[in-house]
């Protein structure tokens, strides 16, 4: 007899820079400030989110001219909410792994636990330029990201940790107090080959873009091979913008008008960087490496995971990422705080209510 699988989670992309979700010039019903985020976490804790994912940037463009920083957000989200697990984004490079070990452990304290680590292994290389940081080959990045993640996890847990890497280097160095139990999670972003094998050796989330349930299962399966036989499982989680509204058509119309009204310079200038940065593996297969101008107006391909329709559509499509092996959706919207609250009352309950006749039907079998 196996356990039935646990309910799928959702989260949020927090708006905490300026622009939207979107590279449109369509009318946006969000904001990047504190006031605005703070009511939006509220709002997605009672709708039945459990994650919002804060972003980082450290320079403007396509039409982010403002950016909070993550850590210090998460922690404002963190103090107005009681329930929420937020995820503070980071960089290897600006950040040192102690002073992200050190700053997580106290807010872990100040929270009850509900902060979560996203190890982004940096696609801006103008973005790095600006601010002095070395911009390393791809496959690099993700090599020194493996390092920064098992640095911090052996700061959280071990006394006297010593690490002698390529990267960093440690001698006996004890944090106290360490974080609250269980641990952060640590997640990590990607869909290039360097990118799965790093989730299958040491994370323990894997958040790709957004994607074809055929897309997203071929990178599931790889990692799922990758970690055969050593005891560790990464969970999966996956981009994607929702338009839900009562009818397919209205939701099909809002999507034409965003990309009818996408601002063709900043896209551009976007595309630009981030297929750089996607065909810098050697397999040219990271982040972006297919996407075309479309999906690109949705920063994360949003776009393609389809969740655009009616409350049941997007159910449905939800349970069936479930049914691949997607754990978790962290979702964009165009208006987010009247959204999230309207995906909490009109598609939640339809995921809750489809994932209990999928386990009826199981225990039937």
């Amino acid at each position: 007899m196996t356990n039935a699988p646990l309910p799928v989670k959702f989260a949020y992309w927090v708006p905490n820079v300026s622009g939207g979700l979107v590279i449109s010039k369509i009318e946006q019903r969000t904001h990047w400030d504190i006031d605005y985020n703070r009511q939006l976490a509220r709002i997605a804790e009672k709708a039945g989110f459990e994650y919002a994912l804060s972003q980082i940037r450290f320079t403007a463009g396509y039409g982010a001219d403002n950016q909070h920083e993550s850590v210090a957000f998460t922690h404002a989200l963190l103090a107005a909410t009681e329930t929420l697990n937020v995820i503070a984004a980071v960089l290897p490079g600006p950040w040192h792994p102690a002073l992200l070990a050190k700053q997580v452990a106290t807010i872990s304290h100040l929270t009850k636990g509900r902060i979560a680590v996203n190890v982004v292994s940096g696609w801006f290389r103008g973005e790095f330029h600006a601010i002095g940081e070395p911009w390393l080959d791809h496959d690099e990045r993700y090599r020194r990201s493996e390092e920064f993640i098992r640095v911090i996890r052996g700061i959280w847990t071990e006394d006297a940790f010593s690490f002698n890497g390529d990267f960093y280097r440690f001698h006996d160095y004890s944090l106290k107090p360490k974080p609250l139990q269980p641990l952060p999670e640590i997640f990590q972003g990607g869909s290039s080959r360097a990118a799965r094998d790093m989730a299958a050796r040491v994370s323990d989330w894997y958040f790709t873009n957004g994607n074809t349930p055929d897309g997203v299962k071929a990178q599931i399966d790889d990692i799922r091979a990758k970690e055969a036989g050593t005891g560790h499982h990464a969970r999966i989680g996956v981009n994607a913008f929702a338009i839900v509204r009562e009818t397919e058509a209205e939701a099909r119309a809002v999507l034409a008008e965003i990309l009818a009204k996408a601002d063709p310079e900043a896209v551009r200038g976007f595309h630009h960087e981030v297929q750089n940065a996607g065909n810098a593996s050697p397999e040219r297969e990271g982040n972006w490496a297919k996407s075309s101008f479309e999906d690109l107006v949705q920063y994360n391909d949003g776009f393609r995971t389809n969740l655009i329709g009616t409350p049941r559509q997007v159910a449905e499509r939800i349970v069936a990422l479930k049914g691949i092996g997607v754990d978790l959706v962290l979702l964009g919207f165009l208006h987010f705080q009247e959204e999230v609250e309207y995906f909490g009352k009109q598609v939640i309950p339809l995921v809750r209510e489809l994932e209990e006749a999928a386990a009826n039907t199981a225990r039937a079998a």
